[in-house]
């Protein structure tokens, strides 16, 4: 079988197009990239949360507290915080498409060494490799968006990515909890990174080469921290960043915990039936692929406030007891995340300037730093605080991101 090469040759940049919008002769094709950027956020999230529903797994496995099973999804997500921050600058001088390819198959790789771990330290050194390799996905994937597609094509295609991204993270969860029934938490891992294989090969066949991206030789870190400082003094911005901290650090602490009490008593649930929970995902991929219609009516500042506030009530949905007050509570939850993320991504590309994938790296660096530092923080609730003390968390947590989403009036006026 012949090879898929995962990097295209460098050679001279061609003069940018005068409009930034395709003329007739050479239109957007919006499906393939939207498609193609679909399989990246499927392969990126799948790989990157394929381990938490397995976190009961690890513990009784490795002999392992709930806090310390957490590590091998916090590890993960802040490697990638870090490489997503680098691949910010990095990224200037790379093809983009096979900088994402080469970071996808790379990944998968490391997904499969992983299941085969011999031990725990060994397990976590192939997720943190894994968390470092995926950081040349997403924010160079939200720099692509922003520089190739219409602005008025923005905001979809960027709810179509975040689908892919809910689509692999319900894909990652959900099928780990069903193969570990009748396979095993390696077979499980293993049988993902082949997938994600796949994913990575077709998301390189159908995303077209950039048209506007001239690469910059070389690796200047002078300009790249001038950006970077420059982006984080934009109070419109700041406010973005410290909403994507949030949405994960909510996210995340929840979905980490729930397994565990849901199969403690009274519930007692098996591995397949815990992951079912994220069966909720399927609203977050039509939640986040409607984000751009509901931003264009209702405004962005509002489209956010809509997302936090079923957040903050979903978090309070699942102090009960009953299950299915507690699945409404997940599924707002889910809902309000996509919403949220879909429609703050698509605003700091638009807000971000000629510097798209400096503040999309920085956006995507408060998002993962949140779900790395919240996860294990939330161990802490969970140990002496029980489920409430997780929900106090959470619940704090999306207030502060009310206040921040609350303060975008002027921004949105921009």
């Amino acid at each position: 079988m012949s090879s898929v090469p995962l990097a295209e040759p460098v050679s001279a940049p061609a003069p940018a197009p005068a409009s930034p919008v395709a003329t007739a002769e050479t239109p957007v094709p919006f499906a393939r990239i939207s498609f193609a950027l679909f399989l990246a956020g499927f392969s990126t999230f799948s790989l990157l949360y394929c381990v938490q529903p397995l976190l009961p797994e690890f513990a009784a496995h490795f002999g392992l507290s709930p806090a310390q099973s957490s590590w091998a999804l916090s590890l993960t997500t802040g490697a990638l915080a870090l490489a997503i921050f680098t691949m910010g600058a990095v990224s200037q001088s790379l093809p983009r498409r096979g900088l994402m390819a080469t970071s996808m198959v790379l990944a998968a790789v490391l997904n499969l060494a992983a299941a085969v771990a011999p031990s725990w330290p060994v397990l976590l050194a192939c997720r943190l490799l894994e968390g470092l390799l995926l950081g040349g996905v997403p924010a160079v994937a939200m720099a692509y968006l922003a520089e190739e597609m219409e602005p008025r094509r923005l905001g979809s295609a960027m709810g179509l990515y975040v689908g892919g991204t809910a689509f692999g993270g319900m894909m990652g969860r959900v099928g780990m909890g069903m193969l570990v029934e009748w396979a095993s938490w390696r077979g499980a891992m293993a049988t993902l990174a082949v997938i994600d294989l796949v994913a990575a090969i077709g998301f390189f066949w159908l995303l077209p080469a950039s048209r506007r991206f001239v690469p910059k030789h070389g690796v200047h870190w002078q300009q790249h921290v001038a950006a970077w400082r420059h982006q984080l003094t934009r109070p419109d911005l700041q406010r973005l960043f410290g909403i994507g901290f949030v949405l994960t650090s909510v996210f995340v602490a929840l979905f980490n915990y729930l397994g565990f009490r849901l199969a403690a008593a009274p519930y007692g649930f098996s591995p397949t039936e815990i992951s079912l929970v994220f069966l909720s995902y399927t609203l977050g991929i039509f939640a986040s692929g409607s984000s751009g219609a509901l931003s264009q009516r209702l405004g962005r500042r509002r489209a956010l406030l809509i997302g936090l506030t079923a957040m903050g009530l979903g978090v309070l949905f699942t102090l009960a007891a009953s299950l299915a007050v507690i699945a409404v509570g997940v599924a707002l939850v889910t809902i309000g995340f996509f919403i949220a993320h879909a429609v703050a991504s698509a605003w700091v590309g638009r807000l971000a300037g000629p510097h798209k994938s400096h503040a999309a790296s920085l956006y995507l660096l408060f998002y993962y730093l949140g779900s790395s530092s919240i996860g294990v923080a939330g161990g802490w609730f969970w140990l002496h605080g029980g489920w409430p003390g997780e929900v106090a968390l959470t619940a704090l947590l999306a207030v502060v991101g009310l206040v921040l989403a609350a303060r975008m009036r002027e921004a949105d006026r921009g």
